[in-house]
This record gives C-alpha cells, structure tokens and sequence, in this order.
C-alpha cells in the first residue's frame, strides 16, 4: 500500500472495529460494565443483555459478538456518496445521493441479522436525512435546523478527513456544509473537528499532539472549551482504566446528557454555543492517555461506556489514521468482518482511490487560480 493507502484503511477499519467493540458497552457505566463482563473489556464479547431482542423494545439491536452498528453503516454509506460523486459533497449531496443510499437498496444488517434498508436501522436523529429531504423537500443547507444535537454528523464523517488529507482546514470546511444538512450548533461543530481530526492524522509527520492542536485552531464554542478540558485532564492521566471519572468531570460542563445516560431532561441536545457532544472530546483524550496507541485508545472508549460505540469509533479512526493499518490488531479486523459480514479494509481503498482523484482535480484548479491571479496582479 502507499502511505494513502494504508492510513485511509487504517481510519476506516480503525473506526469499524471500535465501534464494533463498543457496540456491546453503549449505553451502561464503567461499573456495570465491569459486573456484567466480570472486569474489564479487552476485546470482543457478547451482548450486555442476553435478551438482547426484547430487553430494549425501542432498540432490538444484537449490539456485541464483532457486530458494526449504525456508525459504521452511515460511514460506508458516506463512501459509496464519494465513489459516485468523485469530488468533494456539500449539503446539496446529501439529499441528492446519501437519502437514496439509506433508502435504495437493502444491505445486510449485523444487528438485525436480516438484510434491510439501513433507514430501517438507523437512529431517529439519522432518519430526519430522509423525512427532511426526501419528504419535506427542506433546502439541504438548513435541513438539520431542528434535528436533536447529538454525534450523528460526527460518528461517520471521518471519510471527509481522507478526501482532504493533510489539509484540517479544508475538511473542516467541508464537513461543516455537507453536515449541515443532517446537524446543527454543536453537532454540526464536533462534525467539522471530527473530519479536521483526522485530516491532519493523515499527515506524515503528524502526532497526537498535531491533531489535538488542529482540533483548537478550528473548534469554535463549547466544542473547543470541551476538547481544551478533556484533553487537559487528559495529559496527566497514566491510562484509560483509572481515567474515567476525571474525564467525565472534564467534560461534564459542556455536555447536556445526564450522568444517568438514558434519563434525560429538557435541556439535553438542544442548541447552545456553550455546550458540545461528549464522544469527540473523550475520544481525544483517550487517544491522548494512549499516546496514539491504537488499541488503548479504542479500549479507553469502549469501558468508559455511556455512548461507547461512537466515542471507540472515532477515537479509532483518528488512531487508525495516525498509525496506518497495522496499528488495528488484525485479529480484531477479522473478526469483526466475519462477524459483520463485511470487508472492512475495501472501503478504505476506495475512499484513498477518491482522494487521490479529488487531490488531483484540486490542484488543476490551484494552478489555474494562481495564473489567473497572476494576471490580474501584473504591473
């Protein structure tokens, strides 16, 4: 593989296998995590519920066994968007090709284990793509308007960062206009700083540290206060296991979900410039306890519980990123994609093979621009 290659891979499958083991802890406490499992979680294991069909009426998932959730789902979704559009996404594409991949074609369904149409698995902040835009015809731009504030845009946006390795800014950018059709106020934010995350883990060269400085640079509000606190805390933790109520306490200010995860009041993920999601700012500080290690940093997110799947998944594809392919254990790689019954490492090609094109229709424009610059600005 070209370095392109095997970071692209490495974020894609990185972000697959973390929210595969998270999958089973989402939801629960770092305690009751350790009861049901009999300690901590170091790989793959079964269901929190063993009646997992019924224990949860509104979510009949078989979350856990290696099973990809609604994150990973939405984040090849995404991929697929690319391979079709060959360029860079807007909101507008969101309506014009992700709404028919949610909606079009029935695909298999780890946790239904059934072949469905993904808009029959995913959450109701991810069905308002469809009822916005295939429904109420909702100009793209403002289509996340009114959407509840959450991961959603965040969880599979990390495709953006790829097609603009190396370049936070840019995929800042684009990931802030292409969200905006699904989130908005801070998840649309946590959105534009999940692709710039990994955009600069792309980077050669680039080290933990690189990516939580771009992450500053670009994170506006509450998102920025929650990330600057985590990652603080953070610094002087040893290791995840330990690590769990000092971030939490870090992050506390800035979240609006409750310490009981699944007992909400009226204040939780509604807009505000003063507050942000919790999973971006604990996958960093993760990655930042782990120093990059790939597997420390998933393993952070997974027992830390509360929305595991997400918080493992990002933290993954940014350690993915960082450490190419090889820094996923394979094993995990391959059980997961049996489990799934998915290629976990195809995706990642496709989305470099899309970069490489994207970058090169960039620079054709660069050096157009700069010529007719050049021109305009001759004495």
């Amino acid at each position: 593989m070209t370095p392109l290659e095997d970071r692209a891979t490495g974020c894609v499958a990185g972000a697959a296998v973390g929210d595969a083991l998270g999958g089973a802890t989402e939801g629960w406490t770092p305690e009751q995590i350790m009861e049901r499992y009999d300690g901590r979680v170091e790989g793959i294991v079964p269901p929190f519920n063993e009646d997992w069909r019924n224990a949860r009426p509104i979510a009949p998932y078989h979350k856990g066994d290696g099973h990809i959730t609604d994150d990973t789902l939405m984040t090849h979704a995404l991929i697929r968007v690319y391979e079709k559009v060959g360029g860079h996404l807007d909101a507008y594409a969101m309506a014009d090709h992700l709404v028919p991949e949610l909606m079009g074609e029935r695909r298999w369904i780890p946790e239904l284990e059934a072949e469905a149409l993904p808009l029959q698995r995913v959450f109701l902040a991810e069905k308002w793509i469809v009822a916005r835009l295939h429904y109420g015809h909702v100009d793209p731009r403002e289509a996340g308007v009114g959407n509840i504030v959450n991961c959603g845009a965040a969880m599979y946006i990390a495709p953006v960062g790829i097609v603009n390795a190396a370049d936070p800014d840019a995929a800042y950018a684009e990931a802030v206009d292409l969200a905006g059709a699904h989130q908005s106020s801070y998840g649309r934010e946590a959105a534009g700083v999940m692709a710039a995350a990994v955009a600069e883990a792309m980077r050669p060269g680039a080290t933990v540290d690189s990516v939580v400085a771009a992450c500053l640079r670009l994170a506006k509000d509450g998102t920025r206060a929650a990330i600057e606190a985590v990652c603080e805390a953070a610094a002087g933790l040893g290791h995840w296991d330990g690590s769990f109520a000092a971030l939490r306490a870090a992050v506390r200010p800035y979240d609006t979900v409750a310490d009981t995860y699944r007992d909400q009041g009226l204040g939780a993920r509604r807009p505000s410039r003063l507050h942000s999601i919790e999973e971006l700012p604990l996958a960093l500080g993760f990655l930042v306890i782990a120093k990059g290690d790939y597997r420390d940093t998933v393993l952070g997110g997974v027992n830390y519980g509360r929305d595991a799947d997400s918080i493992a998944s990002m933290g993954g594809a940014i350690a993915g990123a960082l450490g190419g392919l090889g820094a996923v254990p394979s094993e995990w790689v391959e059980q997961v994609g049996v489990a799934s019954r998915l290629d976990l490492v195809a995706p990642g090609l496709a989305i470099a093979e899309v970069a490489r094109r994207v970058h090169a229709d960039d620079l054709v424009r660069r050096r157009a621009h700069e010529a007719a610059f050049a021109d305009l600005d001759r004495r």
